[in-house]
C-alpha cells in the first residue's frame, strides 16, 4: 500500500463467533476474559485425538435468516450474511443509492463449505461404502457447496454488489489478507465500499480428522474450558474454533462527508511467506518480522507508538515462539513494553475465519480503549516473556494496534490499525 493516495477507513463491523452473535456480546465475553470452548456438540466426536471446540451458539432464524437461506446454505454462508448484514447496519450506508460497480466482498475462508459438503458425500457414497456415488441423492446445492467462492457471491447477492467480489483462501491469515485486500482494493481507486472479512464454520469429522492426524490441535479433553493455552508452559495445541466476522470499509473522504462513524483508519498492511514447510517455522521468525515492519512502514508509524499486539496466539509451542521472536525483533524495547494478548485463549481458532474476527476485536478494543486479556494463562512459558495480559483486561489509551497472523504453508501476514484523525 505504499504511495497511494486514499485514505481507508472502518465505518461498520458485525460479528458471529464463539459466546457472542454480533458485536455487542462479543466484546462482553471478551472484556471478561470469558472461554466459550467446550466439548464438541456439532457431530459425535467420541474416538477422536481432539474433542473440544469452541462453537458458536447459533439459531438461523432468531439471527435474521429466512428457512430457505437455513436450508440451502452451508453454515458458513449463514455466518457470513449475518455479520455482513450487522456491519452494514452499523455502517449507516444506504447500499441500495450507491453505484452497484463500486461496491464489492472481499471475503477469506479455509475451508469454505465443509459441513455441507461432507454431509452430501457421505449420503451419495452411503457413508463412503460405495466408490460409485448416486448423485440422485445429492443436494441441488452441491456445487456451491463444492467452490468456496459462494461464500462472497452470496454476501454479493444479498447487498447488490456488482464491484470486485473475491475470494481469499490463505489459510489461517485470509482473514486479515482479504481486509488488506480490501483496502488496496479501495486506496487504488476500484472500488469505493467493500464488504470485508471472513467465516469458518469447520468443526466437522473431517476438519476434526484433519488436525488430529497432525497433532495440531490439542489432547485436553478434559477440562474444555481451559484447553486453549497462548503462551503457557502447558499449552499443546489449539482449539479448533469456528464463526465469521465482517468489516464495512469506505474512502476516507466520502465517510467524513456523509458524517459516518469512523472506527479507525487502516494504516498499513503486508503479507509474506517462509517457503520452508508446510506446519514447521523458521526459528529466526524473518518473514513475520518483515510483514511487521512493512506494515508499521505502510502506516507511517515507528515501533514505540504501537499501543496493542493483537497476537496470532494459537497455542502451539512453535507457534507461540515463534511469534515471540519476531515481535522483539521488528518492535525492538517496546516488544517488552506493550500489551499482547491472544483471543485465542477465548474463542479458538476458527481458521481462515479468526483473522477477521480478532480485527473487529482490535476495533473494539480501541473504541474502548481497553486491552482483552490472554485466558488461561496460569504458567507463563520462559521463552515467551513478554507482556501477554493474563487473565484480566486492561484499561489503555488505545491509537495504534498491531495485528498479525501466521499460517500453515508459511503465510505471515500483519495489518495496522490507527484511530482516524490521529496518528
Amino acid at each position: 500500500m505504499p504511495g497511494v493516495a486514499r485514505e481507508v477507513v472502518i465505518t461498520g463491523v458485525g460479528v458471529v463467533a464463539p459466546g457472542g452473535v454480533g458485536a455487542k456480546q462479543f466484546w462482553q465475553l471478551l472484556a471478561a476474559g470469558r472461554t466459550a470452548t467446550r466439548t464438541i456438540s456439532l457431530f459425535d466426536a467420541t474416538g477422536f485425538r481432539s474433542r473440544v471446540a469452541a462453537e458458536v451458539d447459533f439459531d438461523p432464524l432468531p439471527a435474521g435468516l429466512t428457512a430457505q437461506e437455513r436450508d440451502r446454505h452451508d453454515r458458513v454462508v449463514q455466518f457470513a450474511l449475518v455479520s455482513a448484514r450487522e456491519a452494514i447496519v452499523d455502517s449507516g450506508l444506504e447500499f441500495d443509492t450507491m453505484p452497484p460497480d463500486r461496491l464489492g466482498v472481499a471475503l477469506g475462508s479455509a475451508v469454505g463449505n465443509t459441513m455441507r459438503l461432507e454431509q452430501n458425500y457421505c449420503t451419495v457414497s452411503d457413508r463412503g461404502r460405495n466408490w460409485l456415488v448416486d448423485n440422485d441423492k445429492a443436494s441441488p446445492y452441491l456445487y456451491e457447496y463444492l467452490v468456496p467462492s459462494s461464500i462472497p457471491k452470496e454476501v454479493a447477492l444479498d447487498c447488490g454488489a456488482e464491484g470486485p467480489v473475491s475470494l481469499v483462501s490463505n489459510g489461517c491469515t485470509a482473514g486479515i489478507d482479504a481486509v488488506g485486500y480490501a483496502a488496496q482494493l479501495i486506496a487504488e481507486g476500484s472500488a469505493d465500499v467493500m464488504i470485508a472479512g471472513a467465516a469458518d464454520a469447520p468443526i466437522s469429522p473431517i476438519t476434526t480428522a484433519c488436525f488430529d492426524a497432525i497433532n495440531a490441535t490439542t489432547p485436553d479433553n478434559d477440562d474444555p474450558e481451559h484447553a486453549s493455552r497462548p503462551f503457557d508452559l502447558r499449552r499443546n495445541g489449539f482449539v479448533l474454533g469456528e464463526g465469521a466476522a465482517a468489516l464495512v470499509l469506505e474512502e476516507a473522504t466520502a465517510a467524513r462527508r456523509r458524517g459516518a462513524q469512523v472506527y479507525a483508519r487502516i494504516g498499513g498492511f503486508s503479507s509474506r511467506s517462509n517457503a520452508f514447510h508446510m506446519t514447521g517455522l523458521k526459528p529466526d521468525g524473518r518473514e513475520m518480522t518483515e510483514a511487521i515492519r512493512r506494515a508499521l512502514g505502510h502506516a507511517r508509524l515507528d515501533p514505540s507508538e504501537v499501543d496493542y499486539v493483537n497476537a496470532h496466539g494459537s497455542g502451539t509451542p512453535q507457534n507461540d515462539r515463534h511469534e515471540t521472536g519476531a515481535f522483539k525483533a521488528s518492535l525492538g524495547a517496546h516488544a517488552y513494553d506493550v500489551p499482547i494478548s491472544s483471543l485465542k485463549s477465548m474463542v479458538g481458532h476458527s481458521l481462515g475465519a479468526i483473522g477477521s474476527i480478532e480485527l473487529v476485536a482490535c476495533v473494539l478494543a480501541m473504541t474502548n480503549d481497553v486491552v482483552p486479556p490472554t485466558a488461561n494463562l496460569d504458567v507463563p512459558d520462559p521463552d515467551c516473556d513478554l507482556d501477554y495480559v493474563p487473565h484480566v483486561a486492561r484499561a489503555r489509551k488505545i491509537d495504534a494496534v498491531l495485528k498479525v497472523g501466521s499460517g500453515f504453508g508459511g503465510f505471515q501476514s500483519a495489518i495496522v490499525l490507527t484511530r482516524h484523525g490521529g496518528r
